[in-house]
């Protein structure tokens, strides 16, 4: 199992390119579309080269896995790169915890600070 980094373990230029944000309303409805993005890093952009490079990005609501979008090598023509995802979700439960998880494949796994969201019928 690979360590998972969170937004205080390490340095802040490490944190401003690999950690990822869950951003999002506060309040979403039952069973209708609700957007949530992710957006890796805060400040700066990520390599976007053959062997480092951000490798997924995914959605998560506690334990639940909702979402994922995996990124190829050289996506970016090896530039640098900022990584922002939408997830359309529809939410059937009256809570929602959201934490976002991204992977680069030279720093490692990153976990984001959880997000709550109220659902109201």
């Amino acid at each position: 199992m690979p360590k998972i980094h969170q937004v205080d373990d390490l340095s802040k230029d490490l944190v401003n390119k690999h950690a990822p944000f869950v951003i999002c309303e506060d309040n979403a409805k039952k069973g209708e579309p609700f957007k949530v993005t992710v957006k890796v890093g805060q400040d700066l952009c990520h390599p976007a080269d053959a062997d480092h490079y951000i490798a997924y990005v995914q959605l998560w609501d506690g334990e639940v896995l909702l979402a994922q979008t995996n990124l190829t090598p050289n996506y970016a023509g090896g530039q640098c790169e900022k990584v922002q995802v939408d997830f359309y979700i529809v939410p059937t439960k009256s809570k929602l915890k959201l934490t976002a998880m991204s992977y680069c494949t030279k720093h490692g796994l990153w976990e984001s600070e959880a997000k709550e969201v109220i659902v109201s019928e």
